[in-house]
């Protein structure tokens, strides 16, 4: 499996990012938030945003720093999610916490948020 991140993986479409915060379902693993939504247009990956709030970061450096290391955990880790029996998501990254994470600290965290989607949807279906 390829471990990429390309543009047909990014979640940009207000509609489905609107439908995410009205209809997804969130999961925490502090400091990292998913909400996820099945997919309205079936296509053949898992579409991905991140968000990093304003009011914790005020320098768009800081933001941009952990949405950049958010992406990359993601990126590695994305290999949890992606199987032929589980429908495609639109997954919504959030980071709620108010300190600058590092590396390591990102990459244990997403890897139990997604381990914890997984157990999740497997018991819903």
């Amino acid at each position: 499996m390829e471990a990429r991140f390309g543009k047909k993986e990014k979640l940009k479409s207000k509609k489905e990012i609107d439908l995410l915060f009205t209809a997804g379902t969130p999961i925490t693993q502090y400091p990292i938030r998913l909400i996820y939504h099945t997919k309205t247009i079936p296509s053949h990956c898992t579409t991905v945003a991140v968000s990093v709030g304003k009011r914790n970061f005020k320098k768009a450096v800081q933001r941009n720093h952990i949405k950049r290391l958010l992406r990359e955990s993601y990126r590695k880790n994305k290999y949890i999610v992606q199987s032929d029996t589980t429908p495609n998501f639109n997954f919504m990254f959030l980071y709620i916490g108010k300190e600058i994470p590092d590396q390591s600290l990102i990459t244990a965290k997403m890897k139990k948020l997604l381990q914890k989607f997984m157990s999740k949807e497997c018991a819903a279906n």
